[in-house]
């Protein structure tokens, strides 16, 4: 059985809900960063902490991509070109959507007060809207970022998207509003918010 360190309200929530999508049994710890929880497992204390067979995985994109792979399920086989456009789609999600949100609540709350610019948050509002075009144009036509069959960038993108409505960074494409409110309904990303 697996054991996930971190809470639904962190990147977390990215790993619990793909063991929820899997029907994979685990073991939820509820722990901030920094806590001595996490900070055993992992020294920089960033949550999530994915435990298997007593061996800690960090980071939530690793945590995803190795779960994905193991069980066979949400990507495509490594080596082919779906599974090229897939990697590509989630290092474009990490940069361009996942960079900008972690940048601004670094400066929002993380960092130490004299050290926060509060005045990048605009230019990261626009970069993120930015994004947001040009993600429209590289994504599939399917109910799923990669067409019809939902993959690792999903759950990246509707955490994502998540993040940035109580973050107050609008999502302005109507087709990704429509989209999010559609993979929110999911039942297994219900289970998982709402651990």
């Amino acid at each position: 059985m697996y054991t996930v360190i971190g809470t639904s309200k962190s990147r977390s929530m990215r790993v619990l809900w793909m063991l929820e999508e899997l029907g994979q049994p685990y073991k939820h710890i509820k722990a901030n960063p920094h806590n001595e929880d996490v900070i055993e497992f992992n020294p920089a204390g960033k949550v999530p902490v994915l435990i298997d067979d007593g061996t800690p995985i960090t980071d939530s994109t690793a945590i995803l991509t190795y779960l994905a792979d193991r069980h066979g399920d949400f990507t495509y086989p490594a080596g082919t070109i779906d599974r090229a456009r897939q990697d590509s789609l989630t290092q474009f999600l990490l940069d361009e959507f996942d960079a900008a949100l972690w940048l601004a609540a670094r400066h929002s709350f993380v960092l130490p007060e004299e050290k926060r610019l509060g005045a990048i948050k605009n230019t990261l509002r626009w970069e993120f809207e930015r994004s947001q075009k040009t993600l429209v144009h590289r994504i599939g036509e399917g109910e799923f970022v990669m067409g019809d069959r939902m993959t690792v960038p999903d759950l990246i993108l509707t955490h994502c998207l998540t993040w940035a409505l109580s973050a107050r960074f609008p999502v302005v494409e109507h087709r990704l509003t429509t989209y999010l409110e559609r993979m929110r309904g999911r039942p297994a990303y219900l289970r998982a918010a709402n651990l």
